[in-house]
C-alpha cells in the first residue's frame, strides 16, 4: 500500500479544524478521550487524526468499507516511516517552499469554500493563524514526499513493461475514463498606470502621517481600509517568521524597530505599509495595510480593445492561435506554453470538467457549445491565483469521449498507471526493510487489523 499524497486541500483543511475536538471511533457512541494509537521514531499519530480521515474518506463517498480504519491508520504509518527516515537523512524542506505550497493549498480552499472570510468564519481563526498550523504539518508532508521521490526516483519503464502490464489487467477492470478536454487561453489584464500608483502612494503616506502623529490608531485604519482579507479584521495583524511573506514585504518588517511604520513599498499584491510591534530572532509581529491601486475605466477599455483587436485577427485568420498567445498574452503561466491551462492536480493538459470548475468556475458555462478548436468570445476574468482581474478568450484544445481505456487512446494514461505498478514493488521492498530497523509503536486497538505490513 503506498500513499499517494493526493489528499484534496479541503479533506486537509477539515483536518486540522477537528484535529482538537474530542473523539471516539467504532460506533459505540462513546466518546474517547483522544490518545497516541501509533508511532514511527518521535513521530506519532493520534486516533483524533484516524477519525477525521474516516469521516473525510465517507463524505468523499472513497467507499473504503468496514476496514477503512486499518486502511487509513496504516498509510498515515506509512508516512511517518517516510518522514522518520527523511529526518534520519537531514532532508530539508526550507520555509519558502513550504510558503509557496501552503499559499497554492489556501488559495484552492478559498476558491471551493467560497472565499477568504468564509473559510476564516469556518474555522473560527485568522488566515495568519490558520497558516500557523498548516505550517508543520505542510513540512512534514513535503519530507515524506520528497523520501518517496528519492526512494523511485531511477524507476523507468520499457514499452514492452507498459504492453505487459496493460494485458495484465483483466478486460472486465480496465479502468473507464470519464469526458476530459484540454484549454487554452490567451489573457489581457488592464495596465495599472503611473497615476493609479501615486494615488494609492499619497492615500497611505496620508495615513501614515496620521498614524504618526497619533491623530488615527494603525490597527483601525487597516481594519476599515486595508484589502487585506487576511489580517483587515484584526487590524492588520500579522504572525510571521523569515522567509513566510513575500521579500519586499519581509525586508520593509524587518527593517524597523518595534513600534516603527515603513515609507510605503510595493509587492505583487499591491502598496503597504507596515508597523513592526515585536521581533524575536527570526519570528515577528507586525500590523499592515494593503492598498491595491484601483484600475481606471480608461485602462480597462484599453484591455478591452486590445482582446477585442486579437479575436478579431483570429477571426479573420490572420494570426494562428500560438502567434496570438505570443503576440497577446499576458498571463505568465500560460504564455509560454501555447496558452495550455495546466491541471495542477496531474500536472498534464487535460481535465476534468468537476476539477477545472473547483479552480475556475466560469470555465463549464463558457466552453459549452464549442468544439475542439474553436474559441470564446472576449470575457472577463479573474485569476484565481493573484485575483488580478482581466479580460480573456478561452480556446477548446482538444476533448475526449467517455471510454474503456486502451493502450492506442491512453497510452500516457497506462504508462503512468504502469510506472506506479513499478514503483509500488519497490516501495513495499523500501518499507519491509525499513520496519526492522526503525522504532515502531501500535496501539493494541490497531493489532487486530489485518495490514499489508508487518509493523
Amino acid at each position: 500500500m503506498r500513499s499517494t499524497f493526493i489528499l484534496s486541500s479541503v479533506a486537509l483543511f477539515i483536518s486540522f479544524f477537528a484535529a482538537a475536538q474530542p473523539t471516539s471511533i467504532g460506533g459505540s457512541g462513546k466518546e474517547t478521550v483522544d490518545k497516541i494509537i501509533g508511532q514511527v521514531g518521535d513521530n506519532i499519530i493520534l486516533l483524533s487524526e484516524v477519525k477525521n480521515e474516516v469521516l473525510q474518506s465517507e463524505i468523499n463517498g472513497e467507499g473504503l468499507g468496514d476496514n477503512a480504519k486499518c486502511a487509513i491508520f496504516e498509510d498515515m504509518m506509512y508516512q511517518k516511516l517516510l518522514l522518520n527516515q527523511a529526518q534520519i537523512d537531514s532532508i530539508i524542506i526550507n520555509d519558502e517552499q513550504v510558503n509557496a505550497n501552503m499559499e497554492n493549498r489556501l488559495r484552492t480552499i478559498e476558491t471551493q469554500i467560497g472565499s477568504r472570510e468564509k473559510l476564516e468564519e469556518f474555522y473560527g481563526k485568522t488566515y495568519a493563524q490558520i497558516k500557523d498550523e498548516f505550517r508543520e504539518m505542510i513540512r512534514e508532508r513535503m519530507m515524506a514526499e520528497e523520501m518517496e521521490r528519492q526512494i523511485t526516483a531511477n524507476i523507468v519503464v520499457t514499452p514492452r513493461e507498459i504492453e505487459k502490464f496493460y494485458n495484465s489487467i483483466p478486460k472486465d477492470s480496465l479502468p473507464y475514463i470519464n469526458q476530459q478536454i484540454a484549454l487554452q487561453q490567451i489573457v489581457v489584464y488592464p495596465e495599472i498606470t503611473v497615476e493609479d500608483k501615486a494615488e494609492t502612494i499619497a492615500e497611505l503616506n496620508k495615513w501614515r502621517e496620521e498614524i504618526v502623529s497619533g491623530k488615527k490608531r494603525f490597527e483601525l485604519i487597516a481594519k476599515i481600509y486595508s484589502e487585506d482579507p487576511g489580517s483587515a479584521q484584526d487590524g492588520g495583524m500579522i504572525k510571521a517568521s523569515k522567509g513566510m511573506m513575500v521579500k519586499p514585504f519581509e525586508a520593509a518588517a524587518m527593517s524597523l524597530k518595534p513600534g516603527e511604520i515603513s515609507e510605503v513599498f510595493e509587492s505583487e499584491y499591491g502598496f503597504h505599509i507596515v508597523q513592526l510591534i515585536e521581533r524575536k530572532g527570526d519570528d515577528y509581529t507586525c500590523r499592515h495595510i494593503l492598498r491595491i491601486p484601483e484600475v481606471s475605466n480608461e485602462s480597462i477599455t484599453k484591455a478591452a480593445e486590445v482582446i477585442d483587436e486579437c479575436y478579431q485577427r483570429l477571426q479573420a485568420a490572420e494570426i494562428t492561435w500560438d502567434e496570438a498567445v505570443k503576440i497577446y498574452s499576458e498571463d505568465k503561466e500560460t504564455k509560454q506554453n501555447h496558452g495550455n491551462v495546466t491541471n495542477p492536480y496531474t500536472g498534464d493538459q487535460y481535465w476534468d470538467i468537476q476539477n477545472i470548475n473547483q479552480i475556475d468556475p466560469q470555465i463549464f458555462s463558457i466552453i459549452q457549445g464549442l468544439k475542439v478548436g474553436q474559441y470564446t468570445q472576449p470575457g472577463i476574468y479573474v485569476n484565481y491565483q493573484s485575483r488580478k482581474e482581466g479580460v480573456r478568450i478561452v480556446r477548446l484544445a482538444d476533448q475526449t469521449k467517455p471510454h474503456v481505456a486502451n493502450l492506442e487512446d491512453d497510452y500516457a494514461f497506462i504508462k503512468k498507471a504502469a510506472q506506479a505498478n513499478k514503483e509500488q514493488e519497490v516501495i513495499n521492498k523500501w518499507v519491509k526493510e525499513s520496519v526492522g530497523n526503525a522504532y515502531i509503536k501500535i496501539d493494541p486497538e490497531f493489532k487486530g487489523c489485518n495490514l499489508n505490513y508487518n509493523w
